[in-house]
């Protein structure tokens, strides 16, 4: 049972209060997505604090996955616990997760997603609060750099993201922890989170705790600095990709074409971003990075290929233009909507 007491200002309570009053808007319903485990309990507390202090309303979104046995009973603590905060609205959203090939951890963070999102058309809040702390930062960064996929997958979670913000990427697991404790609130342990079956769980367990033995102690707080000097060189780039997209580009009858040589023109990171950013604007597809390469050989290695029917666009060389299509091709323009057609 949650204690009534009031809590002292304790230094991991202050951590948490001021991590949050800096990341709440300026108006409107907020959510806090809460598990009941230590991390979005100590969001929530702090939220409960913060936010009437702001002039907003703030509530509470639980996803019970239903995939551990006493799930609804842990969803149902959660609630009650929110609701001892002062939380209002408290929702609590059964899901079925059903698992398409990519693993169950992904399965369950698109069913969680979905869920918060409905939540969100639901109550008309304007922003929802996650407990991703900067040890999940440094778990994503890891995890991130052993699937390959480049800069774009060691950025980790952004602190703002539409309308989800992370106001917790500064503060560590033990500061979430302890002010539970000095609050008096008592968080639900997520057996999962021991499973060693899981990746995020054998890099938390066995990874980071063997880099900070043999690489000295502050491995989390560096994978997190890096992760944020990576998205911010991103954006600056993908920034620049987008100007230029829009300066080359042009609107055709069967879709979008860029100059070659303007693509040559350009850096490799320069020119894959375009390629990437039109791919995506005008034909919502998301290149993978083998596609987005075959592409640019297009460009760079030019030896009279045919073109490539990739997923949901199809990209050709013609002449001195590199042309992108799609088999239907819609008017639904991102980059290039204010151009006409040519």
């Amino acid at each position: 049972m949650e204690s009534t007491r009031r809590p002292r200002l304790s230094p991991a309570i202050a951590d948490l209060r001021r991590a949050v009053q800096a990341a709440l808007p300026e108006a409107g319903l907020v959510l806090v997505g809460l598990s009941g485990g230590a991390d979005s309990l100590a969001l929530a507390a702090a939220t409960a604090f913060e936010a009437p202090r702001a002039g907003l309303r703030a509530g509470a979104v639980i996803v019970d996955h239903g995939l551990q046995a006493g799930s609804a009973e842990t969803a149902a603590a959660a609630a009650r616990q929110a609701r001892s905060l002062g939380l209002d609205p408290v929702l609590t959203v059964p899901v079925t997760v059903t698992d398409t090939g990519d693993g169950p951890e992904a399965a369950a963070r698109t069913a969680r997603y979905a869920a918060i999102d409905a939540a969100v058309a639901a109550t008309g809040a304007v922003a929802v609060l996650l407990g991703h702390t900067l040890d999940d930062q440094a778990e994503t960064v890891l995890l991130g750099l052993a699937r390959g996929s480049g800069a774009s997958s060691l950025q980790g979670m952004a602190a703002i993201s539409g309308w989800y913000r992370r106001p917790l990427l500064g503060i560590r697991r033990a500061q979430t922890r302890q002010a539970c404790l000095d609050a008096g609130l008592t968080a639900w342990s997520d057996p999962q989170n021991d499973d060693p079956r899981y990746a995020r769980v054998r890099v938390r367990d066995r990874v980071l705790p063997v880099l900070e033995t043999e690489l000295g102690p502050g491995i989390a707080l560096a994978l997190a600095r890096t992760a944020q000097t990576l998205r911010e060189d991103a954006q600056a780039l993908d920034d620049l990709a987008g100007r230029i997209a829009r300066e080359i580009g042009e609107l055709v009858q069967s879709g979008v074409g860029l100059p070659v040589a303007a693509l040559a023109a350009n850096p490799a990171a320069l020119r894959q971003r375009i390629i990437r950013q039109v791919a995506a604007s005008e034909f919502g597809v998301s290149l993978e990075r083998s596609h987005t390469l075959a592409v640019a050989r297009l460009v760079t290695h030019w030896h009279g290929q045919s073109a490539l029917d990739l997923p949901g666009v199809r990209v050709e060389r013609q002449g001195g233009m590199l042309l992108f299509s799609a088999p239907r091709h819609t008017q639904n323009k991102g980059l290039f909507r204010s151009h006409g057609t040519s």
